[in-house]
């Protein structure tokens, strides 16, 4: 490290990263352009609602402003690390250096672990994977004793599990934040990917676009139905009578179309609820957990299969939305693989979204 007066200059390659009280940009070394461009990490957090120590539950704890803001940071984010002006710039400058992670895991999954690590590396915090046969919440010993602990070793506790309480609960007992990477209720950092991929699509003519959800009334449906009217969208969910949505989350989304002005719409038609629509979505019908449900769940939903004859009413332009993973029945390979699908942007996303969070949550705390 070189130091000069109220500076710190971390060498990288070909590059000097210079630090002064909190701000870190890019100085050129004598082989390059003087335009490379600048990376902020504090005025990109200054720019937004602070999110210090606040916890991700779900996003009807947060309001428009605090939910766009952490996709303004999504979207800097990916501009600054896939930007080649930039990019080497930002990856020295770690602002999570010396920062653990924890992520706990009851359920697998893929693209999540994939995005957490990935995206907490890239600022320089250490993720720490907790599967299930590393820990066992309330078994072993009791939830509370567990949070205490992993709050003394950790900044961040990330948790993927079966029953929301759990995560309720975390969040109750820490001393540091926690997010929701999964829970059987809500599904908070898909949707801030989700929300980021429309974002990109439709820039500032979001608004009063109609999203239509087909399928099993789940973690994702309740997602959308507390974010979609929040950010202006209008919204209607599809779902056979047996698998509609939580009461209690219904309220949640009529409470909050009805203070933004949004239409919101519950029905076992799949084809009302995409009829006018300008994005459809839909999820797996068999969540990890349901295997043993499979045969009783692919009759019920027979007819919520997204294709083009199902949106032959949507508005001529719809795109498609899948967290993933997708199975056939849910929708069909000439929607799924078409130029309609945005579903590898949004899976892409969800690194984006998480380092976000992380990075806001940690706050005003890194500098």
């Amino acid at each position: 490290m070189l130091v000069s007066v109220g500076r710190n200059f971390v060498r990288g390659r070909g590059r000097v990263v210079c630090c002064e009280m909190g701000r870190c940009f890019g100085v050129s070394s004598v082989s390059e352009p003087a335009d490379v461009g600048r990376v902020d990490f504090e005025a990109l957090l200054e720019s937004v609602p602070d999110l210090t120590g606040r916890n991700l539950i779900t996003l009807n704890d947060f309001t428009e402003e605090e939910v766009n803001g952490t996709i303004q940071v999504a979207m800097t984010l990916k501009k600054w690390f896939k930007d080649k002006k930039t990019r080497k710039m930002a990856s020295e400058i770690m602002p999570l250096l010396g920062r653990n992670v924890s992520l706990i895991f009851q359920k697998r999954s893929t693209r999540t672990r994939l995005s957490m690590e990935a995206g907490i590396s890239k600022l320089g915090g250490a993720p720490i994977f907790l599967g299930s046969d590393d820990i066992q919440l309330g078994v072993n010993e009791s939830l509370s004793d567990s949070a205490r602990v992993m709050s003394r070793f950790n900044d961040v506790i990330a948790a993927r599990v079966f029953d929301h309480s759990d995560v309720e609960e975390l969040a109750r007992l820490s001393d540091v934040p926690v997010v929701n990477m999964l829970s059987d209720k809500f599904h908070p950092l898909q949707l801030l990917a989700d929300m980021m991929t429309l974002k990109e699509h439709y820039g500032d003519a979001s608004k009063g676009k109609t999203i239509a959800y087909v399928g099993d009334g789940n973690n994702m449906a309740h997602s959308f139905i507390v974010a979609s009217p929040k950010l202006g969208y209008n919204l209607r969910v599809a779902s056979p009578e047996a698998y509609t949505c939580l009461e209690d989350v219904k309220e949640m989304g009529r409470a909050e179309a009805s203070r933004k002005g949004t239409d919101i719409l519950f029905t076992e038609d799949a084809h009302e609820a995409v009829t006018g629509a300008d994005v459809i979505v839909t999820d797996t019908w068999i969540s990890m957990g349901q295997e043993a449900e499979k045969a009783l769940r692919l009759r019920a939903f027979r007819g919520y299969q997204v294709t083009n004859e199902m949106a032959r009413d949507a508005n001529a332009d719809w795109i498609f939305l899948h967290c993933l993973p997708r199975k056939s029945e849910e929708c069909d390979d000439e929607v799924f693989y078409s130029e309609r699908s945005l579903v590898w942007d949004e899976a892409e996303n969800r690194m984006w979204t998480a380092m976000a969070y992380v990075l806001q949550c940690q706050g005003r705390n890194i500098f």
